[in-house]
């Protein structure tokens, strides 16, 4: 990609459903060069815009992430096997003590019990695991973009806040669940293809539709390698933070442009945090100059993410981006 396609492309991670008309005005670019930049990288798979549950509104489950260490030789044999499980939602490749890292949600207790207990050890390959149960999100990557369109920019394609509280209601309808899948599936479908696959009127598909995003029940996520965008050192970082400045510190990593994830869990460590950045030296300068100016953070772990097999429930093929499997 080059500069311009990669504004595009936060353009279309700011505000994913939004027209190319729209994109082209708040970056400065003709409607005809959007679309047909963008519908190239779609049509490529280097970008896939589809969406994501919030798994607590939604009703779907807790997610988790858990780190595996696996019999030398079989990482690759093992990040398959996990990616090919439906509660799977991202499987990496990592550095550091844990060979692969997987996130999945568990719909109960007893679910995740029989997960990490029976199901997941059996793998074969499999050596040891370690697991952190999310506590709260303070950023999803849904939420992120890559750094490279100005604070006026990304105000001009940010959807208008609801007006008011948002809806207290939890979960979805019958009718919001298809929709939901439909979305999940293609995060551009026009509301008239909505409308026409569930025989409702547009305006029902549109209200419905714009429920489940001021809702939060499902959040829209334009999904690209974050190599493509010129940030080619991906990691995870795992900090104990004293309980009294957890929330402090997840707010402020979480506002931090290359954090594109930032989650409080359970476990051996108390926060965990995906960023993305250009090189190692950018790395180095976001451990000192950033998470060493928070004095609440006690302990921290730094592992690379050196391969993506699945991101998002999408499914990865090198640097491109799979439709979604059941």
């Amino acid at each position: 990609m080059d500069v311009l396609d990669r504004r595009l492309v936060a353009a279309l991670q700011v505000s994913p459903r939004a027209a190319w008309g729209e994109i082209g005005r708040a970056v400065g670019e003709h409607e005809r060069t959007v679309a047909r930049r963008l519908q190239r990288l779609i049509f490529e798979g280097a970008v896939r815009v589809t969406a994501i549950y919030d798994d607590l509104r939604s009703g779907h489950g807790r997610p988790v992430h858990v780190h595996v260490q696996v019999r030398p030789g079989t990482a690759g044999a093992v990040a398959k096997a996990l990616a090919d499980r439906s509660d799977t939602r991202s499987v990496y490749s990592l550095t550091g003590v844990a060979d692969i890292g997987c996130e999945l949600v568990s719909p109960s207790r007893e679910a995740l019990h029989d997960i990490i207990t029976a199901q997941v050890p059996v793998i074969d390959g499999v050596l040891q695991t370690q697991t952190q149960v999310v506590l709260h999100t303070f950023r999803t990557v849904a939420e992120w973009h890559a750094p490279y369109l100005t604070e006026q920019e990304v105000a001009e394609l940010r959807p208008a806040a609801a007006a008011g509280p948002l809806p207290d209601e939890d979960g979805m309808s019958p009718l919001e669940q298809e929709i939901a899948e439909l979305l999940v599936t293609d995060g551009r479908i026009a509301f008239t293809a909505i409308a026409e696959r569930l025989d409702v009127s547009v305006p029902t598909a549109r209200r419905r539709v714009a429920s489940l995003l001021e809702r939060r029940v499902l959040l829209l996520r334009a999904e690209v390698e974050p190599v493509l965008l010129g940030l080619e050192v991906e990691a995870q970082l795992w900090l104990k933070v004293r309980p009294d400045g957890l929330d402090t510190v997840g707010r402020t990593l979480a506002a931090h442009p290359h954090v594109r994830y930032c989650a409080a869990t359970a476990g051996t460590h108390s926060l965990i945090v995906q960023v993305a950045v250009a090189h190692e030296a950018a790395l180095y300068r976001l451990l000192t100059e950033v998470v060493g100016d928070l004095h609440e953070v006690t302990g921290t772990d730094v592992t690379l993410i050196t391969r993506a097999y699945k991101r998002g429930h999408l499914r990865k093929s090198g640097l491109l981006t799979l439709e979604r499997t059941p």
